[in-house]
């Protein structure tokens, strides 16, 4: 694991709400602003990081008074709605006394759930990384409910780790990793170095929530560990409190439990498009792009389209097809067929005199395209 997380250049950063409030007491400003510190330096080494910090509910129940986590969900939306103020205040302060730039981007699991939503908070998230910006994530509190909600903010930082692609899901929390067992119930619980994300054994050694404040336990990690190894990302547990704990770890150094994926990366995706998901429609390409897509390793251009076929939204997946009508590669569309056939032979200077905007140059980026 020290070799996946010391060469992992995108890097989501989970954080739960014990750590973020100090045990509920509202936001911890020097933990923070110790962990805007590490991520400023990961900055500074070429590594983007995306942070994903429970702790609004747990703000807002010290600003109104609350000793109690509330059940009642609309009690839970408005505590949300105070604490996710003071959240994003100290996040942004915290990290722009390092020169770095912060985002609040909040989600909910329908924006996932939804493909063109799905590609949309992925281009915002993209966008924001290579504009150095840290995005700060947190699930929409506010505006959930019992069918949409993620239930917990690991779940979240794996749905996220899955979105951008990371190489590694980091979870702080106030363990120093895995057990197996409950440490303060068994003393000959033995501490998990290292497993294999997924393992069934995992699963029978997570115990139940151990806070009153956020709503995870050890097993929401583990489960969230192995969600975020389908998309190839391995996974560190471990205690936020850990002196540089996220300098240490890209450093090499073993800390907490890590939960390796089985799969590499790009592996996992190519593998998830090409067996898991049903086609929407296809383009016909011309000789050329089938050259740059089998040899060249390129994306593929709306101006090497000569034929779309089928309906389709934005996100789907299509075939990609040769003039034969044999299909050499498929792939997540950023265009929907109706505009596709209006940008297809056309460079994409023309994209926006055609469609009225430019939502990306290609029709099917390469890394959203596995060869037939």
């Amino acid at each position: 694991m020290t070799d996946a997380l010391k060469n992992a250049r995108r890097i989501v950063v989970k954080v739960g709400s014990s750590l973020v409030t100090n045990e509920g007491r509202g936001v911890d400003a020097d933990a923070v602003g110790n962990w805007c510190r590490q991520m400023a330096a990961l900055a500074t080494q070429g590594r983007e990081v995306v942070m994903v910090s429970s702790g609004a509910i747990a703000e807002g129940m010290k600003r109104l008074g609350w000793a109690k986590r509330p059940r009642e969900i609309h009690e839970l939306q408005a505590a949300a709605a105070v604490g996710q103020m003071g959240l994003a205040q100290i996040y942004e302060s915290k990290l722009r006394e390092h020169g770095v730039g912060s985002a609040q981007v909040l989600l909910t699991h329908a924006d996932l759930a939804d493909r063109e939503r799905y590609l949309n908070a992925r281009s915002t998230l993209l966008t924001l990384l290579s504009l150095k910006v840290v995005p700060v994530i947190n699930e929409n509190d506010t505006v959930v409910n019992d069918e949409i909600k993620f239930g917990d903010n690991d779940t979240l930082g794996a749905l996220v780790a899955n979105l951008v692609e990371a190489d590694a899901l980091v979870i702080l929390t106030d363990q120093k990793g895995l057990y197996s067992a409950d440490p303060r119930r068994d003393p000959s619980a033995r501490f998990i170095d290292e497993a294999q994300a997924g393992a069934p054994a995992l699963e029978q050694m997570a115990g139940g929530a151990g806070s009153t404040i956020g709503k995870g336990g050890m097993i929401t990690k583990v489960l969230a560990a192995k969600r975020a190894a389908s998309s190839g990302a391995s996974t560190v547990i471990a205690w936020g409190g850990e002196p540089d704990v996220l300098i240490r770890l890209v450093a090499g150094e073993a800390i907490g439990t890590a939960l390796l994926a089985a799969t590499q990366k790009m592996a996992a995706r190519k593998q998830w498009m090409a067996n898991h998901l049903q086609l929407r429609g296809a383009v016909v390409v011309d000789d050329g792009a089938v050259l740059k897509l089998r040899d060249g390793g390129k994306s593929l251009l709306p101006i090497g389209v000569v034929e779309v076929q089928g309906e389709f939204h934005r996100g789907d997946v299509i075939a990609v097809r040769n003039t034969s009508g044999l299909e050499i590669a498929r792939g997540l569309t950023n265009y929907a067929s109706s505009e596709a056939r209006l940008i297809a032979r056309k460079p994409s200077s023309a994209f926006e005199q055609l469609l009225g905007y430019t939502a990306e140059p290609e029709l099917i980026h390469r890394d959203n395209l596995v060869l037939a």
